[in-house]
């Protein structure tokens, strides 16, 4: 089984990632369930704004769309900015849009039988319209959301440290971050056991 990991941190990786520390949690519990994992920095790489899958040279969104289709499982890992998403995850959603109108072999949508999840930090409150927004817009595209299959750490309310900074709270987004491995593997093994079929005409 593999997984796709989508860093959707403002910051390139010549800066620490609060999000990659969180997500990396949910990584090693997916790595002890057998599951490969790759990630990606959206922010290391090429991705202008558009909702196909090929916006010509220089786009890296088809590297990355490539690996989603080579993936059973998805987590995208997002920073809280004035209250939602970063922008950076909001433009992987757009680009993933084109993955709505793509079919596979059995003329279902790409995104059919494969699992998705959500990893939040940020140094204020808002993490649940984060991860509500995210997962909406993934339901859209076509991935299933398995119950708990997500974990979030927020100093909030108001500003304060960052995830790096301080260790409360650690325990708490840990343990939930490695429920979420769990539930996104047993998901995707169900789907895979039984996959959906194409939606009815």
């Amino acid at each position: 089984m593999h997984a796709t990991i989508l860093n959707c941190s403002l910051k390139g990786s010549e800066s620490p990632s609060n999000s990659q520390l969180l997500a990396d949690v949910v990584i090693e519990a997916l790595e002890k369930r057998g599951v490969e994992c790759t990630t990606y920095r959206i922010a290391d790489m090429s991705v202008p704004p558009g909702v196909a899958t090929d916006l010509g040279e220089g786009d890296d969104w088809p590297l990355v769309h490539e690996r989603l289709l080579a993936s059973e499982i998805v987590v995208i890992a997002t920073p809280t900015w004035v209250g939602h998403p970063s922008s950076l995850a909001q433009r992987v959603l757009e680009r993933m849009d084109a993955m709505i109108s793509e079919t596979d072999d059995a003329g279902r949508p790409v995104a059919y039988n494969r699992v998705a999840g959500v990893v939040v930090t940020g140094n204020e409150d808002g993490a649940h319209h984060v991860i509500s927004e995210i997962n909406g817009g993934l339901v859209d595209i076509g991935f299933t959301i398995p119950p708990q299959s997500w974990t979030y750490w927020n100093r909030g309310p108001g500003p304060g440290p960052s995830y790096s900074d301080t260790g409360e709270g650690h325990d708490w987004s840990h343990s939930t971050g490695r429920a979420m491995a769990a539930n996104l593997v047993g998901v995707a093994a169900a789907l895979e056991a039984r996959p959906l079929s194409a939606p009815p005409s």
